[in-house]
């Protein structure tokens, strides 16, 4: 498989918490990259391209197509750069969408220890249309057997990776998060059936055994977490957050990724994920 974590050396744990309105705090992590560390971002867009087509499937998957790999990428899997027709017409912003759900994903599976299912993009049939359903989720079957203590965790996930003037995606974050509740069940549907056309029938079994709260109690966390540029980072903004109406407010989790230029090594990364494939 290709997952690994030596793309994150670039997110580190800025030793800030925001105080929100309601007496919540809000985690924040510092997204610190670097143009000229070639070995970091080719670990990052390695891991951002086999997300939409794994190193292993692509000659495969384009097969038929007379694209080299390259534009088999930018043509039919990857979120377009920019706008050049109605087709592309949402393509910046899937890109923005899509990079930072793999980055909160991978928050959850490499520093809090969840496991993260990775079927989110592979299946899409318009690249620059975001899926339907929950951003980012993952799982964790309590070490000890106690099933009651096996845990389902469901981010919500807003970015701002341009702009200068601070709003306060954190709040869109937690209002969208309250749907999480009612659509899960589709979500997980989706992530069974991806994983079951992968042959990964370990993961199949994961999210079975979370398909049915009723009969299989469980914990449900929910997360609300935003991605920000620096110039639309302001602890004024931010601590407003008030979750105080959320469906799931005991058990939710915020957090704060803030970088600099962050769209423009968003497209950069992309550009390497299809110059190196």
């Amino acid at each position: 498989m290709p997952w690994t974590d030596e793309h994150l050396a670039w997110l580190t744990d800025s030793g800030e918490v925001i105080n929100t309105a309601c007496g919540s705090q809000a985690k924040v992590l510092n997204f610190n990259y670097d143009l000229n560390n070639d070995e970091v971002m080719t670990a990052w867009a390695k891991h951002l391209r086999n997300h939409y087509c794994e190193d292993i499937d692509i000659d495969e998957d384009l097969d038929g197509t007379g694209y080299t790999r390259k534009e088999f990428l930018l043509k039919l899997k990857f979120p377009a750069e920019k706008v050049t027709g109605d087709h592309e017409r949402s393509g910046p912003a899937t890109r923005s969408g899509d990079f930072t759900e793999i980055l909160v994903s991978d928050y959850l599976e490499y520093i809090l220890n969840y496991y993260v299912p990775r079927t989110r993009y592979a299946y899409k049939v318009n690249p620059n249309m975001s899926e339907n359903g929950s951003d980012t989720f993952g799982f964790k079957i309590s070490p000890d057997g106690n099933s009651r203590q096996d845990e389902l965790t469901i981010f919500e996930v807003k970015a701002r990776l341009t702009g200068t003037r601070p709003v306060n995606q954190l709040q869109t974050a937690v209002d969208d998060s309250s749907k999480d509740s009612v659509r899960f069940s589709e979500t997980l549907n989706a992530a069974k059936q991806r994983l079951k056309l992968r042959g990964d029938r370990a993961g199949v079994n994961t999210v079975k055994r979370f398909q049915n709260p009723t009969d299989n109690p469980y914990i449900y966390t929910s997360g609300a977490a935003t991605v920000l540029v620096d110039g639309m980072y302001s602890i004024n903004e931010l601590s407003k957050t008030d979750t105080s109406n959320h469906s799931n407010n005991t058990n939710l989790k915020l957090l704060v990724i803030k970088g600099g230029e962050l769209m423009d090594l968003v497209h950069k990364l992309y550009e390497v994920a299809a110059n190196e494939a």
